[in-house]
C-alpha cells in the first residue's frame, strides 16, 4: 500500500514542508501503544477519539494496542476553516458508551491552546469514570492557555501551523501521511 507523502504541499495557496515523516510518526505511535498496553493492562479502557482530526491517529494507535479495549467518539469543532482556534468549542457528536466507572483514554490529534481537550475533559469527568488519561499525537506546550495534563505525547512541536495525518486547513490535507508545517521561506502563492 502506498501513502500520500510528497515533500511539499500547496494547500489553500500556501506551501507546506515535511515536519515529521511517516516513519517517525509510525515509530512513535508503536511506542505509545506499548506504553498504553503496560499502563492499562487488565483495565479494558475505552479509547475516545476526538473527531475529526484524531481519526487517523486513533486508527493507527489501536493497531499497536494489544489489551482488550473499546472505542467511541466525540466530535468537536473549534477551528472552522481558519489556522487559529475560534476560541469557542461546539460539540457535534456525543459518545454512545456509558463510561461510569470505566478507564477512559481521550485521543487527540493535537493539543494547541488546550481549549478543546479541556472542554471535553470537563464533560467526561461529569460522567464519573474510574480514570481519565489523555494521549495526543502532537502538543504545542508554548501555546497552551487552558491548563491540561497530557499523559502521553507523541511529539512536542513548536507553535506553528501544521497539517496532514488527520489535521486539516479548511478541510484540506487530512489525507497526507506525514505532518507538514508552513514553509515560511516560500513565497509561492497563486
Amino acid at each position: 500500500m502506498s501513502f500520500y507523502t510528497p515533500e511539499t504541499v500547496l494547500c489553500n495557496n500556501e506551501v507546506f514542508k515535511v515536519m515529521l515523516d511517516q516513519n517517525q510518526i509510525q515509530s512513535r505511535i508503536a511506542e505509545l501503544g506499548k506504553e498504553l498496553d503496560r499502563d492499562f493492562e487488565d483495565k479494558k479502557p475505552i479509547f475516545i477519539g476526538i473527531l475529526n482530526g484524531a481519526f487517523i491517529f486513533l486508527a493507527d494507535l489501536m493497531r499497536h494496542v494489544s489489551i482488550p479495549c473499546e472505542v467511541d467518539f466525540y466530535k468537536l469543532s473549534s477551528y472552522g476553516d481558519e489556522k487559529v482556534s475560534s476560541g469557542q468549542v461546539k460539540q457535534r457528536k456525543d459518545i454512545d458508551a456509558d463510561i461510569t466507572g470505566r478507564h477512559i483514554i481521550l485521543v487527540e490529534d493535537i493539543v494547541d491552546t488546550g481549549l478543546s481537550i479541556n472542554y471535553i475533559l470537563n464533560i467526561v469527568k461529569q460522567k464519573n469514570p474510574a480514570s481519565v488519561s489523555i494521549v495526543s499525537l502532537l502538543c504545542k506546550k508554548d501555546a497552551i492557555k487552558y491548563h491540561v495534563d497530557v499523559d502521553y505525547v507523541g511529539f512536542d512541536i513548536p507553535t506553528k501551523f501544521v497539517l496532514g495525518y488527520g489535521l486539516d486547513y479548511a478541510q484540506e490535507g487530512k489525507n497526507l501521511a506525514q505532518i507538514y508545517v508552513l514553509d515560511e521561506n516560500s513565497n509561492q502563492k497563486d
